[in-house]
């Protein structure tokens, strides 16, 4: 049975020359990038489906909470230490699930993640939030 490839060759010619991958540890700290953008892309959705409008989209905005600017926090994965900007709402209601309040530890849904990236859109992934199959720590 042959491999489904995640990215065709000429995206994985694009994506060593974009991020101007040298070596291994050039592999690495891109991906590294790529798993921290993806999960700060998940945690802006969760905002999104919590507040229930898109941000600028004040016309469909139902609601007395907004967004409120991000936060800084440090989480370990498999590829070391990695910085996140976790959103937040100005009355403090949202309850991130990719990434809990002081989760610092999210080994395991890299490689999920990861294999999102060749059709990485907001829209995939807004609409594909909810269904990752994480650990059973991490359940949505």
């Amino acid at each position: 049975m042959e491999k489904k490839r995640l990215m065709s060759k000429d995206e994985i010619r694009k994506f060593i020359k974009d991020n101007d991958i040298k070596d291994i540890a050039g592999i690495e700290e891109s991906l590294k990038r790529m798993f921290s953008s993806v999960i700060e892309e998940m945690l802006e959705a969760e905002l999104e489906d919590q507040l229930g409008y898109t941000k600028y989209d004040y016309k469909s905005k139902m609601t007395d909470n907004s967004r409120n600017g991000k936060s800084k926090k440090t989480v370990m994965s498999k590829y070391g230490e990695t910085e996140i900007e976790v959103p937040r709402d100005r009355n403090s209601d949202f309850e991130p699930q990719v990434v809990k309040k002081r989760q610092r530890d999210i080994s395991g849904i890299e490689d999920r993640i990861i294999s999102m990236y060749p059709t990485f859109r907001t829209s995939l992934i807004r609409n594909n939030i909810f269904h990752i199959q994480l650990p059973k720590v991490l359940s949505l």
